[in-house]
């Protein structure tokens, strides 16, 4: 099994990523209120669209989706 050695920008992505799905799961996963929309907090999305910008990976989507099954192979 090959190691990925991720920059700190690269680890930031992916942990911003996880962080930004963590939080639509919950949304989807909390009581409904009334068949209201799901929102998901605009900081959220800009941190995770911020930490793509700054480690080059904005716009290219496979690369990144290859450092986080990398990073966090599903079981």
């Amino acid at each position: 099994m090959t190691t990925a050695v991720l920059t700190d920008r690269e680890r930031t992505a992916v942990q911003s990523y996880l962080r930004l799905l963590h939080t639509v799961r919950a949304a989807f996963d909390g009581p409904p209120d009334g068949g209201g929309p799901f929102l998901v907090p605009p900081q959220a999305l800009a941190e995770a669209e911020q930490a793509l910008t700054d480690a080059g990976l904005a716009g290219n989507e496979e690369a990144f989706f290859r450092l986080l099954h990398t990073w966090c192979p599903q079981p």
